[in-house]
């Protein structure tokens, strides 16, 4: 009876140590900069935010002026949002263009109505 040895020999299990190792290598760059990433997304989704609450403002502002008064100042610093601006977030109204700035990262600036 042949006795046949099962497992792996230390040569292909460092082969395989080798290969996880170049590919962690590779992928931890991309986790590493999500933080970046979700900065980014932040400050752009309030951006969005104040925009729109402008443009909503300011189409009511065209229809009754009385109870939907609008200001630029206003629309940028975020008194158009439901709960105002989030924690950490501001925004720079400079004739006419709004630049929203959270945790250090400005949003593209945009042109209010």
């Amino acid at each position: 009876m042949r006795n046949t040895q099962q497992g792996f020999t230390l040569i292909e299990l460092v082969v395989v140590i080798v290969i996880l190792g170049i590919l962690a290598a590779t992928a931890l760059p991309k986790f590493i900069d999500l933080s970046g990433d979700a900065k980014t997304a932040k400050v752009e989704g309030v951006a969005g935010a104040v925009a729109s609450s402008a443009s909503i403002q300011y189409a009511g502002n065209k229809v009754n002026s009385t109870t939907y008064p609008y200001a630029q100042g206003d629309a940028c610093s975020g008194n158009y949002l439901q709960t105002g601006m989030p924690t950490g977030c501001a925004g720079v109204n400079t004739s006419g263009t709004c630049v929203v700035t959270c945790d250090s990262v400005a949003a593209t600036g945009f042109t209010l109505p």
